[in-house]
């Protein structure tokens, strides 16, 4: 029986290694990023610079929070909390080893509170009063909305095939052949994908300094802006974590407690290390190239994938017993 002490036990067990795991990628990507561009990156705030991460939380939550006087105070700083809200609570769902939260639809969940996100973006944006701010809200709106579709189309394909939307089924199927094996095609359009929906460079046109000054948040600063910098980083981890338990076996190939929390972190790392390469790597796209790319792209290959998957299955009969349970 869960009580209110042990719920909040439960929850801290999971909300504090997030924090860290948001930390620890901020810090890697100053380093690679420094790497790539022939300089050293954070090196004085401890050794090699590993306290720089830090430092930095401090001094935001320290600054003094600017509320632009023609904004509204209400959503204007309730939005960066429910970003960050939406951000933790995706991840209660996941199994690592065990999710908090076990659930039978469990990604049915996460698309549902990932695509709440908007709200807070668009709030912001919308509160700020801000051209630059309103612009940058109706982008991400328009960005997050068309990618999930692509992305919603790449999950029901994966649920067919596992024949169940819980995320520790789809984890169990892959112990003798991961779905990156078999759905190559998919895991390629769902992970640039991933770049879109955590607006990460070549895609990060929610902000787009060069035209839009920051977006959506260039009115915050402080812990509101420190809100909005966590809950982006959460979600990148979290995405990526997500990728690994669909295309990657999850915990596999091996399933005990210590190692297979390793075997997950590595691969989650990997993911991530990719998506700070490309920040180094590529310029960001104009928006229609954005667009076009979901609309004329990833949407009719992702229902492409759909129907040539039932015809498969139904054809030779291996249609899961427990399908869509």
């Amino acid at each position: 029986m869960n009580t209110p002490t042990t719920t909040i036990i439960n929850t801290i067990n999971f909300i504090i290694p997030v924090l860290i795991a948001v930390a620890l990628i901020v810090l890697v990507e100053r380093k690679i990023l420094g790497y790539m561009q022939l300089r050293k990156g954070p090196n004085l705030v401890g050794p090699y610079g590993t306290l720089q991460t830090i430092a930095d939380g401090i001094k935001l939550f320290i600054k003094e929070n600017l509320n632009p006087s023609t904004s509204s105070p209400t959503i204007f700083l309730l939005a960066p909390a429910l970003f960050l809200l939406l951000a933790l609570t995706m991840w209660a769902i996941i199994p690592c080893p065990q999710p908090t939260l076990n659930i039978n639809l469990s990604l049915i969940l996460i698309l549902g509170i990932s695509s709440l996100s908007v709200y807070s973006l668009l709030g912001s944006g919308w509160a700020s009063n801000s051209k630059y701010s309103l612009l940058g809200g109706i982008r991400s709106v328009a960005q997050t909305i068309s990618y999930e579709i692509s992305m919603g189309l790449i999950l029901l394909s994966i649920v067919i095939i596992a024949g169940s939307f819980n995320i520790n089924s789809i984890q169990n199927t892959q112990q003798n052949s991961w779905f990156i094996l078999s759905c190559l095609p998919l895991s390629y359009i769902w992970y640039i994908s991933t770049l879109a929906e955590t607006n990460r460079t070549p895609f990060d046109l929610t902000e787009g300094e060069s035209e839009l000054v920051s977006g959506y948040n260039v009115e915050y600063a402080g812990g509101p802006f420190a809100l909005f910098f966590l809950a982006e980083y959460a979600n990148i981890m979290f995405m990526n974590l997500l990728s690994v338990i669909i295309f990657l076996g999850g915990n596999s190939p091996i399933s005990i407690t210590p190692i297979n929390i390793i075997i997950i972190a590595i691969k989650t790392g990997i993911l991530s290390s990719i998506f700070l390469w490309s920040r180094a790597s590529f310029p960001r796209f104009r928006y229609d190239q954005l667009m076009f790319l979901t609309w004329k792209n990833y949407l009719p290959a992702s229902i492409s994938f759909i129907i040539w998957n039932l015809l498969i299955i139904s054809s030779i009969n291996i249609l899961p017993p427990n399908t869509f349970i």
